[in-house]
């Protein structure tokens, strides 16, 4: 793995997507300029190879459920994140899901 790209915002993050095109975004929902919920939009016209994996401290199910209707791969609560973090970028890159024990059931 290899870290091609960070951002500080919503904007960033679009704008460097559609020029880095990475296989695999890691996201939060609370971004300054344009929210991660817009941006997983976005990212899915601008690049549709790119898998989202939001992290994220809102563990809300409609929250959860928009992210991967607009075409999240994964979800993590940030206090899992400790733990699950690398499990879930292995499985999103196999091509599987991946959603935080403590949210199971979203998605």
């Amino acid at each position: 793995m290899q870290i091609v790209g960070e951002v500080s915002d919503g904007l960033e993050a679009i704008e460097q997507t559609a020029k880095l095109q990475p296989d695999l975004i890691l996201l939060d929902i609370g971004l300054p300029n344009v929210s991660g919920i817009e941006v997983v939009r976005r990212i899915r016209e601008l690049a549709p190879k790119s898998k989202v994996l939001i992290v994220s401290q809102y563990p809300f199910a409609d929250v959860v459920e928009e992210a991967f209707s607009l075409g999240a791969w994964g979800y993590i609560d940030k206090s899992d994140a400790g733990s699950e973090l690398l499990p879930a970028v292995e499985a999103i890159i196999q091509g599987k899901k991946f959603v935080s024990s403590r949210l199971r059931g979203f998605g």
